[in-house]
């Protein structure tokens, strides 16, 4: 099932997020694309929110140190490929190591090394900018336990 959203504001943006993370159940991946400042960082605090992680106004993006976890019903690692040169780098990491049915994996800039999810159920998200504050989100793949 695919969801295409129009979000009018970064709060919406986080709110839209919320509505994901209440939604996990473990287990999921989601790939998660779009350009600088198209609100993916945000999208993530909404997701670590609305999955009970306890201070989601840490959730910030893992540039230099790749991937954060965040503690909440389920562990939540948030990876940022930004700085990835490569799969190879990209599988360095342990990404098979966070993929378990308890976990949640949230990738930024996931475009760098979508080729690495070959075999894997991942959820995409796509933003883009409609205008300074409006961003178009296209969920693709979704579960069909959510519901956006």
């Amino acid at each position: 099932m695919d969801f295409d959203i129009v979000s009018e504001s970064t709060d919406q943006t986080i709110e839209i997020g919320n509505k994901i993370g209440a939604q996990l159940k473990g287990g999921e991946v989601f790939a998660i694309i779009g350009p600088l400042g198209s609100g993916k960082t945000h999208l993530i605090k909404g997701i670590a929110a609305g999955a009970g992680a306890k201070d989601s106004t840490q959730v910030n993006s893992p540039t230099f140190v790749i991937v954060n976890e965040y503690a909440a019903r389920l562990d939540i690692y948030h990876i940022d490929a930004y700085r990835l040169n490569s799969t190879e780098e990209f599988d360095k990491i342990g990404f098979d190591d966070f993929c378990r049915p308890d976990s949640v994996v949230l990738i930024e800039w996931a475009d760098k090394i979508i080729s690495a999810l070959k075999g894997i159920n991942f959820i995409q998200i796509s933003l883009s900018h409609l205008t300074e504050n409006q961003r178009n989100i296209l969920i693709q793949n979704t579960p069909e336990h959510m519901v956006l």
